[in-house]
């Protein structure tokens, strides 16, 4: 196995301050980062949390929801399987390929050499190369190449609109030296560009353009099922079309002992089961066996459904976490493309209609909270009026954005007494009015007459508990409402083609540093585009500014206030129904893994830094008699067992 200790000192290092200035022509660096300096030097062995010494062995079990059936995460077209790179357009590399660079989990917006051993920006920015690493290779022995990346950035822009997006000010991809790749942007000054490209999946040319077993040519256009050549820990050993796929680790892979990789990636092998909803997905976790580790998401659950045999003898284990990281908004979505939500007091009316504090203590009992910013429980989310920072973005947009941006701190309405519920549904009810309806008996109709209606979207039984108290609370100001659930694939169809009116869904992650990926987002291009994230379909010039304005942020002072900005402005138009949030995260496990004595202070939490310390019995007597009795006639929570597919 190669060594990697790593080159040149970092910039911190040589110049012993506590800023995180401009590389310079020439200087070579093995991390990036938009927040300060990195902890770690650039000889760092190992990531401080992690048992270097963690044994490799044993197994995984996760279940995943739905189905799948495409071994391709980076077009529109199909469902890709757990453990491939993740969100729409497949964002990362997943289990199976590395990146330029590696996301640091124990630090913000900071990333550290991968596939580039080093990299080196333009001191405006205008430019970011990359040294690849010459040990580098792919799980058939080939080396990555400089081929390899160019193909990979100009093939990913092609597939999906989130990468044509995210790319947006990328002009040129070259080569520059004999391992070098540089990549030239249309504007100085996006403090993001060069971090966004070391977070590039390299795919392999020779695959991929090559022919499969049958001599039929590849499509990386077209979804597949062949399993693909990859780079990264682990490869696909077998599978069951939408049923089931299990990886194996790659015990040559050849960063298996990289520094972002030690004591990581420690389990042989990880297996997930697909299961049909979230009911049937904590069935699987109680037996045992199916399903290893959860975030649990359910209050009830947490508060009342750890009593059985498992939980209660010690086998599954409960851990509260603080949450430390950017809360994305989670709010019912309204589709702003529909002329009905056109209107910004139609969107306030609604919101002024949503009791949180009711769903709150009925339904969460009393653990969650309202959440009120894009960028909650951080340093990004807008509070109290603007400051001067701010003003510096939202003054040239004065009359183009609501008055109360300036005037008001924004707040959402509390239903804390009958009075209050009283006034808020009033006011909503006016503000419909406003807007042009008016109520005929008990509906609400518009100018024509026409019934104003809502759907609501989602895609598990389960949905219903918080999408219909909603629903009925919006029908006392006589809208008509209606739940529909349907299946995965029919959900995932229409949310990538904007069909739906109404959907209570929490919006992708977003980071300490936002930049470029808030075009897919909230961008107006982006707003018709299918397959995007801007699933609000929000298309807005003031946004789009605000927007530029946090991609060329020209420092760290900056980035915060236009991002505040831009969450002042974002919530004060009611794009959405902000719903709740919690900032603690709920882990539960079967007592089968050996644990670092902590966890990453950035992502909080980071499962393949854990290892198999011996497996616990599952099915006991005890378990069998309480499922019966929970259910004696309950169907099994996972699809019956079909052949493998082996490659």
């Amino acid at each position: 196995m190669p060594s990697f200790a790593q080159g040149a000192p970092t910039q911190a290092e040589q110049a012993g301050t506590a800023a995180a200035p401009a590389a310079q022509e020439g200087e070579w660096k093995t991390w990036s980062s938009l927040v300060g300096p990195s902890k770690y030097a650039s000889d760092f062995k190992h990531y401080d949390y992690v048992n270097p010494d963690a044994p490799k062995g044993g197994v995984l079990n996760q279940v995943a929801p739905g189905t799948y059936d495409s071994f391709n995460p980076f077009i529109v077209r199909g469902t890709p399987a757990a453990g491939m790179a993740n969100g729409p357009g497949g964002f990362g590399g997943g289990l199976i390929y590395d990146t330029l660079t590696s996301q640091s989990p124990d630090e913000g917006a900071t990333s550290h050499g991968m596939i580039a051993e080093a990299m080196r920006f333009a001191p405006d920015y205008s430019s970011a190369t990359f040294r690849l690493d010459k040990r580098a290779k792919w799980h058939d022995g080939q080396p990555i190449t400089v081929e390899d990346v160019l193909w990979s950035f100009e093939t990913l822009r092609s597939l999906h609109p989130q990468w044509t997006s995210y790319y947006h000010n990328v002009v040129k991809a070259e080569q520059t030296g004999e391992n070098e790749v540089t990549f030239t942007f249309d504007q100085a000054g996006n403090r993001e560009l060069p971090n966004i490209m070391g977070d590039l999946v390299v795919l392999p040319k020779h695959w991929w353009t090559g022919t499969d077993a049958n001599g039929k040519a590849r499509d990386i256009t077209q979804p597949t099922l062949e399993p693909p050549l990859g780079s990264g820990p682990y490869k696909i050993a077998s599978w069951r079309p939408g049923d089931s796929i299990e990886w194996e680790r790659v015990p040559d892979a050849w960063a298996a002992d990289h520094p972002v990789n030690v004591g990581r990636y420690n389990f042989d092998r990880i297996r997930y089961v697909y299961i049909r909803d979230s009911n049937a997905s904590w069935e699987a976790f109680k037996k045992g066996g199916l399903d290893d580790w959860r975030i649990e998401n359910s209050s009830q659950r947490w508060t009342n459904g750890y009593n059985f045999p498992a939980a209660v003898d010690g086998r599954v284990v409960k851990k509260t976490l603080e949450d430390h990281q950017v809360k994305s908004m989670q709010a019912y979505v309204l589709n702003n493309r529909l002329p009905k939500f056109s209107d910004p007091r139609v969107r306030k009316a609604l919101t002024l209609a949503f009791n949180f504090e009711d769903m709150n203590r009925n339904i969460f009992f009393g653990l969650n909270e309202r959440i009120s910013s894009y960028w909650f429980n951080s340093e990004l989310a807008a509070t109290g009026l603007p400051s001067e920072g701010e003003l510096k973005y939202l003054e040239p947009l004065r009359g183009q954005i609501p008055d109360e941006v300036f005037t008001q701190e924004f707040k959402l309405p509390v239903y804390d007494t009958p009075a209050a519920t009283r006034d808020h549904l009033r006011e909503a009810l006016a503000l419909l009015r406003e807007a042009g309806y008016r109520t005929e008996g008990t509906t609400l109709v518009d100018a024509a007459g026409k019934p104003f209606t809502i759907e609501f979207l989602g895609d598990d039984p389960s949905d219903t508990r918080v999408l219909e108290p909603y629903a009925r609370q919006l029908e006392r100001l006589g809208i008509r409402t209606n739940v529909r659930i349907v299946d995965g694939a029919q959900y995932i169809d229409r949310m990538r083609n904007f069909d739906f009116e109404s959907v209570g869904m929490a919006y992708y992650p977003q980071s300490v540093s936002p930049g470029n990926e808030q075009r897919d987002f909230w961008g107006s291009a982006a707003a018709d585009s299918p397959g995007s994230r801007n699933y609000a379909g929000v298309k807005s010039p003031v946004v789009d500014k605000l927007i530029d304005d946090i991609v060329f942020a020209p420092d760290r002072a900056s980035l915060v206030a236009a991002t505040r900005a831009l969450d002042r402005v974002m919530l004060w138009n009611w794009y959405v129904v902000p719903q709740w949030t919690r900032t603690q995260t709920w882990l539960s496990y079967w007592n089968k893994f050996g644990m670092p004595e902590k966890q990453p202070a950035y992502a909080g939490i980071d499962p393949f830094s854990w290892w198999v310390k011996g497996e616990v019995p599952v099915n006991t007597p005890a378990d069998a008699a309480a499922a019966e009795k929970a259910d004696p006639a309950a169907p099994p929570a996972i699809p019956p067992a079909q052949p493998p597919v082996t490659p």
